[in-house]
């Protein structure tokens, strides 16, 4: 197949052909590329009616510019009134498109590589209630190894990020008689940085690490390997005790949300995004206005 066929050939061919191409690639859920193909199916409509070229058209797309992408940008949201993350959505798949025509079909130029994605407003993230954390603790303590215990314990008073639980090791953590801190080494923005422990951790921990081998690279070792803990088996044992708990689909991102609202009551806002790991101090906000907006 030349490339300059492929162009200008009638519109099915080339988008069809580029779905064909996502369907077979394989690490995309067949949802997923229907959701691509009704998304370009979408922009093809719009520009349909926009340009006024009745059914019999073609829309080649080398003559697709960024503007008429601003336009259908400014449409989506102003006439058709859709939400920015839906518009958004489109837009990536957009972007997607024009990326794979210009290395797979020849199109000499990227219209959609200035385009730019419409402000989402930050939803807070959901809280937990107090019966929901009550049901969780009671969840963690029932038939749960030591090990996963400390875990969860841990999880839910210090926000970790799954990545971080995984790669704790034994000297991580520094306990003291009323208190304790662990240190997480590599965060996202790969500094270091110190989390408080409270009672509850400070007691689980030192049961945990008095029965832990004394060579063990690893805080929480797989059980299976003896290795460092997957993070797919980590968020296995959060989903086990979510629906033990009663509480299916909160993750652990939930826990981490949980924190960030526990803490977010008495810490200021740059201890708290230092502890959380935050770079952008704006996404520690997010609890912080979430809890303004309930007091009032």
């Amino acid at each position: 197949m030349n490339h300059s066929s492929v162009i200008s050939v009638q519109r099915k061919p080339t988008i069809e052909e580029f779905v064909h191409v996502l369907a077979n690639e394989g690490d995309l859920h067949p949802k997923t590329v229907k959701e691509y193909a009704s998304d370009l199916k979408h922009f093809i409509e719009w520009y349909k009616e926009s340009t006024t070229l009745g059914e019999e058209f073609t829309l080649r797309i080398e003559d697709v510019n960024t503007s008429t992408l601003v336009n259908y940008r400014e449409d989506s949201h102003k006439v058709m009134l859709l939400k920015p993350a839906t518009i958004n959505r489109r837009l990536i798949t957009l972007k997607r498109f024009f990326k794979w025509a210009v290395l797979e079909a020849g199109l000499s130029s990227d219209p959609s590589k200035a385009l730019k994605f419409i402000p989402e407003d930050k939803v807070s993230p959901r809280r937990m209630t107090v019966e929901e954390e009550q049901a969780f603790i009671s969840a963690v303590g029932c038939s749960n190894s030591l090990r996963d215990q400390t875990i969860l314990t841990l999880m839910f008073h210090t926000g970790l990020r799954t990545m971080e639980v995984c790669n704790l090791t034994p000297y991580d953590i520094e306990l003291g008689q009323r208190s304790g801190h662990l240190t997480v080494r590599a965060d996202k923005r790969n500094g270091q940085r110190k989390i408080p422990l409270n009672m509850q951790c400070i007691v689980i921990l030192t049961q945990y690490l008095s029965g832990l081998a004394s060579d063990s690279s690893y805080l929480f070792p797989s059980e299976k390997t003896n290795d460092r803990l997957t993070e797919r088996a980590l968020r296995h044992l959060i989903k086990k005790v979510m629906i033990a708990a009663g509480l299916e689909g909160l993750s652990s991102h939930d826990l981490r949300h949980r924190f960030g609202y526990a803490m977010a009551e008495h810490t200021p806002l740059h201890l708290l995004a230092d502890m959380m790991g935050h770079t952008n101090p704006d996404t520690t906000m997010v609890y912080v206005k979430a809890l303004n907006a309930n007091h009032h």
